[in-house]
């Protein structure tokens, strides 16, 4: 089918400000139902090639806008704070175009993502679909995992959208990771690596770091729409990667829609945020999902609502739910002697290890927005002496685990002010330490007493422990830059405090590891 393009149409928004939208109409379909893309990465070249003419060439008219203060757009980008109003604006100004036939529907990825939940709860029954992919309803959570700030993930993010606005900004992809890198291993405080990485102060960056993760903070009020998610009347698929930044929040999205009576698709995949594998999946089910909801065809729907790739087993799996039927929580317990397993733990003294917030504990892979997040073999930080390592005997049999993972653990730090990290490992025969998922928890003086009892949520997983392989768990007080050093008082810059930490693992403080086993 033929597209036409119109470009730089001008959409006003309630301020006064103009942004700018391209529209790709298929020949012959005027008034074909439309599909909304707002975006603060650009509206043409791949953007232009893939979702507008992509979309068009199956009879879809499509309006790709770029987000204020951006590649035309008038204003200044304020990350978050005006997606919401600029996009109801848009939807208003889609109603009074002749060639809009009262229904429209939604798409994007990451960012793109949450300009659809930022208007998807209040823009009526004319919002017929949304398909979303690596994203969440609000990335507050995401920017303070466990109340630990993500360093690494937020100093790229804002790099790399300073960098597009310059001359030769699609090379800002490849250089922002760059100069994050450079920047977080400079040494300088945290409150000044935006000048290493950019040159200049970054507004969000500072934002981010001025205000913590406490929802009751007003700079959050108009950035989070995770409470009215279950609002959403649209018919709603989720695509997300097993390492991507966003996946517990994707799934919290997904769950408050089935709460209210919903039922929306959720793809994972063995994916991390920039992994282009998910492009080819992406494509081919937000085009089966638009035919099925904005022209009648739902042929291309698969029956399952839900379909994971599970880990360790290589194969993709459908199921009616998630968390997926006949999960069932486990505790494996930290044993004496560094050991692990499912029974409960002897009396034992404590574990214990240092950590200096000069010199925090390194992360090798997880979850980083712009960077490659698959797994990596962890021999290396297992060898360090601030890292303690648990390890299951060899497994006798196939062992799966679906679905959510958290840690208790019961600490007693000597600062009040202390992370706790927690990571779960597959262990291969030949001795490689591969990451399967990691969460960390912040605590501060609140949290503080004698011995205290931390739940650490971590990623999600769907992975199959293969017989002969075994499973090990770290604890440890950093994962340096995806999380910023603690230094052991508040405030960012402090002078660091070691801070000497105790883990107990005996009948009355049994820590553990709860991991979703399947058919146990």
């Amino acid at each position: 089918m033929r597209v036409r393009v119109q470009r730089d149409l001008p959409v006003p928004m309630r301020d006064g400000v103009t942004l700018l939208a391209d529209r790709y109409v298929p020949v012959g379909a005027e008034r074909a139902p439309v599909v909304l893309i707002r975006s603060p990465y650009g509206r043409r070249g791949l953007f232009g090639y893939a979702y507008g003419r992509g979309f068009a060439r199956h009879g879809l008219q499509v309006v790709i806008q770029s987000c204020r203060g951006g590649f035309g757009s008038g204003g200044l980008l304020d990350p978050l704070g005006d997606e919401h109003d600029d996009g109801m604006a848009t939807v208003e100004w889609l109603r009074g175009q002749p060639w809009y036939p009262g229904a429209f529907a939604m798409h994007g990825p990451s960012y793109l993502g949450y300009t659809q939940w930022a208007i998807a709860p209040y823009a009526g029954p004319e919002l017929k679909a949304m398909a979303t992919q690596i994203t969440a309803s609000q990335f507050r959570d995401a920017a303070y995992v466990g109340g630990a700030f993500a360093l690494e993930s937020a100093l790229s993010w804002t790099t790399l959208t300073n960098g597009m606005s310059r001359r030769f900004g699609g090379a800002a992809l490849l250089t922002a990771p760059r100069q994050t890198r450079r920047a977080v291993l400079s040494g300088r405080p945290v409150a000044e690596l935006d000048l290493v990485s950019a040159g200049q102060a970054l507004p969000f960056y500072r934002d981010l770091l001025a205000h913590h993760a406490d929802p009751a903070v007003p700079y959050w009020h108009r950035r989070d729409f995770s409470a009215e998610v279950g609002k959403v009347e649209a018919a709603v698929t989720m695509l997300g990667g097993w390492y991507d930044v966003f996946l517990p929040w994707q799934l919290r999205d997904y769950l408050a829609m089935r709460a209210a009576g919903r039922q929306p698709y959720l793809t994972i995949g063995p994916w991390w945020h920039i992994d282009v594998r998910h492009g080819p999946v992406t494509r081919a089910e937000t085009l089966a999902w638009f035919r099925a909801h904005l022209l009648g065809d739902r042929s291309g729907l698969r029956e399952s609502p839900v379909r994971l790739y599970v880990t360790g087993a290589r194969e993709w799996r459908d199921y009616p739910d998630w968390p997926v039927p006949g999960m069932r929580p486990r505790r494996w317990h930290l044993q004496r002697a560094f050991g692990l397993g499912p029974e409960g733990p002897p009396e034992a003294a404590p574990d214990r290890y240092r950590y200096h917030p000069g010199h925090p504990t390194p992360v090798i892979g997880g979850p980083v927005l712009l960077a490659d997040s698959r797994p990596r073999d962890q021999r290396r930080l297992e060898a360090r002496r601030d890292v303690l390592v648990y390890t299951s005997p060899a497994l006798r049999e196939d062992t799966e685990a679906i679905g959510p993972v958290s840690a208790e653990l019961f600490v007693r730090s000597s600062t009040p002010y202390v992370d706790v990290v927690v990571r779960v490992c597959d262990v291969h025969p030949d001795g490689r330490s591969m990451n399967v998922c990691e969460g960390v928890r912040r605590l501060t003086a609140a949290d503080a007493g004698d011995v205290r009892r931390v739940t650490v949520d971590l990623w999600p997983i769907a992975h199959r422990f293969a017989k002969g392989h075994r499973i090990r768990v770290h604890v440890a007080s950093g994962a340096y830059p995806t999380i910023a050093r603690n230094p052991g008082a508040p405030g960012w810059d402090v002078p660091g405090v070691p801070a000497d930490v105790e883990v107990f693992h005996d009948p009355s403080r049994p820590s553990a590891i709860f991991l979703p086993l399947t058919g146990a």
